[in-house]
């Protein structure tokens, strides 16, 4: 069974048609980046449910946000913000730290699962995971790699998922690109 391409173009404002992108992908390639983005959608919406809730895996209960605990505050401040770059992490942990960091997961996961402004939650997206990378290079603890980890390949699967408009299949990024602010603000893609 052959599965034929389909060119899968972002709908672009008139001004701006001599810069629109040609993604052509079969439909197996579009399942395929939906799943990813899916998966890595949920990696972000997990954590956040995880260090809110103290559902148990990587935050006991009671280390949980509604229990009192911080969430980036108990990362920067851990023995596995390690390298050059350590006083500038553990300056920044505070109770802004906490809110920015939740803020994140949240809105990173729910707008990647969904397909929409999935640039914008790719870019922030990337931009935290390369961050606690650095917090914790050159070798993250138990690591077993010092150039390459998790953090890393989470990035570098957001950036898949919005080069390649993953948001369309079985999500809602076909919409969200029509709507008029979308279409006046490319960058909310």
């Amino acid at each position: 069974m052959t599965t034929t391409p389909t060119s899968h173009a972002a709908p672009m404002p008139r001004a701006d048609a001599t810069a629109q992108e040609d993604v052509v992908t079969t439909v197996r390639a579009r399942r395929a980046l939906a799943v990813l983005r899916l998966g890595t959608g949920f990696i972000f919406l997990w954590a956040f449910l995880d260090k809110l809730l103290g559902l148990g895996y990587s935050t006991p209960a009671e280390r949980a946000w509604v229990s009192g605990g911080s969430p980036s505050q108990g990362f920067l401040n851990s023995p596995a913000v390690t390298g050059p770059f350590e006083d500038l992490f553990r300056s920044i942990a505070s109770p802004a730290s906490d809110w920015l960091f939740m803020i994140g997961l949240l809105g990173i996961g729910l707008a990647v699962m969904l397909g929409i402004g999935v640039r914008v939650a790719a870019w922030s997206g990337s931009i935290m995971m390369v961050l606690m990378w650095v917090a914790e290079w050159p070798v993250a603890a138990g690591s077993t790699n010092p150039v390459m980890d998790y953090h890393l390949v989470y990035a570098l699967a957001l950036v898949v998922v919005a080069v390649t408009f993953a948001g369309d299949t079985w999500g809602l990024g076909r919409w969200w690109r029509d709507l008029t602010p979308v279409l006046r603000l490319p960058w909310l893609r």
